[in-house]
């Protein structure tokens, strides 16, 4: 097996989910060095994809988080061939990989998927859920790993 010092990290922000033909709005992406914890922005770009009109504004994302309805209206059309150009270099996850990687795969791209770290994290947090251990939010996984 080849060793991998350096992956991508992905985070989409979308109007809604696949299933009910949410778009996707904000793609961030960030080299992750594992050997030494270096970070690079590869792309953050708000995303303006085909359908994306006044209908959307009232999405959650928009109601719940600092995302502008009106600036996401006038951004770019999304660069699938450069995110495909990331994804061919590195292997990539990211937090709840299913949802962002779903969307990214219905768009056509290929990626070279590593775990999900919310799922390999539910054993090690082990937060008391309905059914078993419940899959920690970004937070609760952060202040187990990294709050004393």
């Amino acid at each position: 097996m080849k060793y991998i010092n350096e992956i991508i990290v992905v985070d989409i922000e979308t109007t809604g989910f696949l299933k009910q033909q949410g778009l996707i709005v904000e793609i961030g992406m960030v080299k992750l060095n594992l050997e030494t914890g270096k970070r690079t922005i590869m792309y953050d770009e708000l995303v303006k994809e085909e359908g994306f009109d006044k209908r959307h504004q009232h999405a959650w994302i928009f109601q719940n988080s600092d995302l502008c309805f009106e600036k996401v209206l006038k951004a770019h059309p999304l660069d699938y061939s450069l995110l495909q150009e990331l994804f061919n270099t590195y292997p990539a996850t990211a937090y709840n990989k299913r949802f962002d990687f779903d969307f990214l795969n219905d768009r056509g791209l290929k990626i070279k998927e590593l775990d999900c770290p919310m799922k390999l994290s539910t054993t090690l947090c082990k937060l008391p859920g309905y059914y078993g251990y419940k899959w920690p939010t970004v937070q609760e996984a952060y202040n187990f790993f990294f709050e004393d």
